[in-house]
């Protein structure tokens, strides 16, 4: 495997101190509060979200595992020849092995990750597995302008892959921002395989995000544990709850820091005061029916061109390309 030499500073993979300081501080002032879910992803963070997906309750990486064991050789096909594939927040790139199996002759892989260590695990496991590919390790955060690096060879379509449900931590004017972002990387005749979680009943979906071993509760609370570290603040850890619900009317799981007292905490220059019961939001999970993520495509200029679901329809692979250029008579767009 030809793998690009890349070197990742800390300032590849946070904003500098002063920076987060001020959006933690923007978001402290906002009514209600709330705080940014990609600081949940500092190394530690990365360790929990791995842990959490091994949970009996997180359906999510089981069903899209067995999707992608049924439907990865068709989405090779679809994909075709000669294709450079961009990973956003490529992680542990299980599911990413699970396509690259099919793959036909693929020109390149740009894993983008904004945490070192998954990035240095995923790119040592696929030089193991895949020694002939050649791999470009990009290191960053993939809601930013991506500079990708020159392929080894022109390919025939650039395909951006974004597994997971990653797409519905995003409200719907920032999801359509960034895929109408990954609509310009991809280019004219490019694509977007991208995952969805699919709406169901909510008492498995709140299971999900509040699992027995307390692993999600954690995961939620080292945010606070990485700020004090980062931009030191004074967050009393044991003064906040983790507390996720499912939102049926707006069709997403809301997950809050709750504050257990009165307290006063200190971020910089500036001191916060919090009621007890006063909760901060730090993440949305929306869920798609398939005409929710059509239309959702659609306001990127972007539409449905196939699309996959598990056996037992919970989670969703959807090809996205540009709006009017699919296949009028081909296949079906789900199966």
């Amino acid at each position: 495997m030809s793998v690009q030499a890349f070197d990742l500073r800390d300032d590849d993979r946070r904003p500098p101190a002063d920076d987060l300081i001020e959006v933690v501080q923007r978001g402290l002032r906002a009514r209600p509060k709330r705080l940014p879910s990609w600081l949940f992803y500092d190394e530690r963070g990365s360790q929990l979200f791995e842990a959490i997906c091994e949970q009996p309750e997180y359906y999510l990486t089981r069903c899209e595992v067995a999707l992608m064991a049924a439907h990865a050789a068709e989405m090779a096909d679809v994909l075709g020849e000669d294709v450079r594939l961009v990973e956003y927040g490529s992680g542990n790139a299980l599911k990413t092995h699970m396509l690259l199996e099919h793959m036909h002759a693929p020109v390149s892989y740009v894993p983008v990750e904004i945490s070192p260590e998954p990035l240095r695990r995923s790119v040592q496991g696929l030089s193991e597995r895949f020694p002939a590919l050649s791999v470009q390790p990009l290191p960053g955060d993939f809601t930013r302008a991506l500079r990708l690096p020159i392929p080894p060879r022109a390919p025939r379509r650039t395909v951006l892959y974004f597994p997971g449900s990653t797409i519905g931590n995003f409200e719907v004017r920032e999801a359509s921002n960034l895929l109408r972002k990954m609509r310009n990387e991809m280019g004219d005749g490019g694509g977007i395989l991208i995952g969805a979680d699919l709406k169901k009943d909510a008492a498995t979906i709140e299971a999900a995000y509040n699992d027995r071993a307390g692993i999600t509760a954690e995961f939620t609370l080292n945010m606070l544990v990485r700020l004090n570290r980062e931009v030191g603040s004074d967050f009393d850890i044991g003064a906040f709850r983790h507390h996720a619900h499912y939102n049926a009317m707006a069709g997403r799981i809301e997950t809050f820091l709750v504050s257990t007292r009165d307290q006063k905490v200190r971020v910089g220059k500036q001191q916060v005061s919090f009621t007890a019961e006063e909760a901060m939001q730090v993440e949305y999970s929306c869920k798609y029916s398939h005409a929710d993520f059509a239309a959702l495509a659609a306001k990127a200029g972007l539409e449905v061109a196939q699309g996959w679901m598990d056996p037992l329809g919970m989670f969703a692979v959807y090809y996205l390309v540009r709006a009017g250029s699919r296949v009028r008579d081909a296949a079906p767009p789900l199966r």
